[in-house]
């Protein structure tokens, strides 16, 4: 029993050094604006710099702490592979705290063809939320892809009636628009915040499928109750 407790002594000590060494991390009022803005979304380091008005190398910095506490991390872009984003790593807020909430009258998810990952969005946000969602995408394809509606039925959520959607027919200045993917986000500017979810279709596989809906689902879930209904 001894023992037992021991153990249990030095694992509650371990994450009690691990949440100091992340509350020590974001006592820069920096990095916690950082952190703020992560939380919407992914950003590029210059994307940060810009909101920021803070130099390149400032920018390095603060991520290089963020990342060496394991509270981000850095990743190619689908799109233009010179291009770096950052995301917050999941889980890594648990029992930080509570961080920036924002309002909207109406979420527009979009993709490039809108005919997998903005549809899983659409679905989930208007499973959750009272806001409501819609999605489309900047070169829409035909019809959705039959394997996003095969995940989407596992998953309780029906796309059979789904259509994809051109971006221009939809898009409203008021809109919350989340691009949920790399190409969409560096096409369309107006973007309000952005997901770096990888395309499942290159892969073709059922796994990559389920995989971007769970990244989705995860996003969705922690992201809806900080957006607030506007009038």
């Amino acid at each position: 029993m001894d023992d037992d407790m021991n153990l249990h002594s030095s694992g509650v000590a371990a994450s009690v050094e691990m949440r100091a060494r992340k509350h020590a991390a974001l006592g820069d009022p920096s990095r916690l604006r950082m952190l703020d803005l992560l939380t919407f979304g992914d950003l590029s380091p210059s994307d940060l710099g810009d909101e920021m008005d803070l130099p390149s190398n400032l920018v390095a910095h603060h991520l290089n702490v963020l990342e060496r506490e394991g509270i981000v991390v850095r990743f190619r872009s689908e799109g233009d592979g010179r291009r770096a984003y950052v995301r917050l790593k999941p889980g890594a807020l648990v029992q930080l705290g509570s961080f920036a909430a924002a309002g909207a009258r109406r979420v527009l998810f979009l993709s490039t063809t809108n005919a997998a990952r903005s549809q899983f969005a659409q679905a989930l946000w208007n499973d959750v939320s009272e806001i409501p969602a819609l999605s489309a995408g900047t070169h829409p394809a035909v019809d959705v892809d039959p394997r996003a509606v095969a995940v989407a039925t596992r998953h309780g959520l029906d796309l059979s009636a789904a259509r994809p959607q051109p971006m221009d027919a939809l898009v409203r200045e008021d809109d919350f628009v989340i691009t949920v993917c790399d190409r969409a986000y560096e096409t369309y500017r107006g973007t309000t915040a952005h997901w770096s979810v990888p395309d499942p279709a290159p892969t073709g596989s059922d796994q990559a499928f389920e995989a971007a809906f769970a990244d989705l689902a995860r996003r969705v879930s922690q992201f809806a109750p900080r957006l607030l209904a506007l009038d």
